[in-house]
């Protein structure tokens, strides 16, 4: 099985006639995803890679009301209209793309997608896997083997080398999300926690997470309800205050965010903690011969 995403899963590209969206979208085809349709306004009647162009995704889903997920690639300033959009049209997960969307604008998307019951994954997401089934965002093919762990991380790069780290070790990913690098995200660490703990072929989940934010610390009590082991790994940890690495989310603000307070927080409430990322695989191999 898989999470959010699988062989018949129908996707929609928002923006997709833009340069990196009509891209990633020949590579997302050729991997098998199942794209029905895209949406730019004032392009509809075009073609891209096969699919074609809509002005709106409400006149998308008139012709493809089995779509249940859309891919936001529009720029920031567009983002909220797009997201809301997709809301509004009835899909069930939105994952964004688009990078440093306003605070103000995502605040305002997260409280209507909560109160549709939308899971919406990004800002600044690389997208998700669910290997050899479907690809939503850009992700490298190549970094990804099917197998029976789950894998979510703010980073892409680290979700790159999550799925290269695990499968080396022999084991593969059930589904890997990248849960978005921006200050304001859609879902959190425990919204992702809670697909996999009701997926009954995922073994285990890795989570990778950074300073800034408290999105770990929030999804940490989860942990303890969960019956597979989580395995967590924070970046950061020598990152002075005020100092922003990588993501605009990634950065100390006052006592919050640090690195220490979210591995307490986690290794709290029963998650395993990897000091480096080397040691993932053989902390994934030690918990799940544990519990078996």
């Amino acid at each position: 099985m898989a999470i959010i995403i699988g062989e018949n899963t129908s996707t929609i590209i928002q923006g997709i006639t833009g340069k990196n969206a009509s891209l990633h979208t020949k590579f997302m085809l050729e991997y098998g995803t199942k794209i029905v349709g895209g949406v730019t306004p004032g392009k509809g009647g075009q073609e891209v890679e096969g699919v074609r162009v809509y002005d709106t995704l409400h006149e998308c889903m008139s012709e493809h009301p089995d779509a249940t997920v859309s891919s936001v690639w529009v720029p920031p300033r567009f983002a909220k209209d797009a997201i809301l959009e997709a809301i509004d049209s009835g899909i069930k997960t939105v994952v964004v793309i688009t990078e440093r969307i306003p605070i103000h604008d995502m605040l305002c998307v997260r409280q209507v997608a909560q109160e549709k019951n939308v899971l919406v994954i990004g800002g600044n997401t690389p997208g998700l896997i669910s290997p050899e089934k479907s690809l939503v965002g850009m992700l490298p093919k190549i970094t990804f083997q099917p197998g029976r762990i789950g894998t979510v991380a703010r980073s892409g790069a680290v979700t790159y080398y999550l799925a290269n780290s695990l499968n080396l070790a022999g084991f593969g990913e059930s589904t890997s999300v990248g849960l978005g690098g921006d200050p304001i995200l859609g879902a959190n660490f425990e919204d992702i926690l809670q697909l996999f703990e009701a997926d009954e072929e995922t073994d285990a989940v890795v989570m990778a997470g950074e300073i800034g934010g408290v999105y770990e610390e929030i999804a940490a009590p989860y942990i303890r309800e969960m019956s597979i082991p989580v395995i967590a790994y924070i970046a950061g940890k020598a990152a002075p205050a005020g100092k922003r690495l990588g993501h605009a989310g990634a950065i100390i603000e006052g006592s919050m965010g640090t690195a220490q307070s979210k591995i307490d927080a986690l290794r709290s409430n029963g998650a395993i903690i990897a000091e480096t990322l080397s040691e993932i695989p053989e902390l994934v191999k030690k918990a799940i011969s544990k519990k078996a």
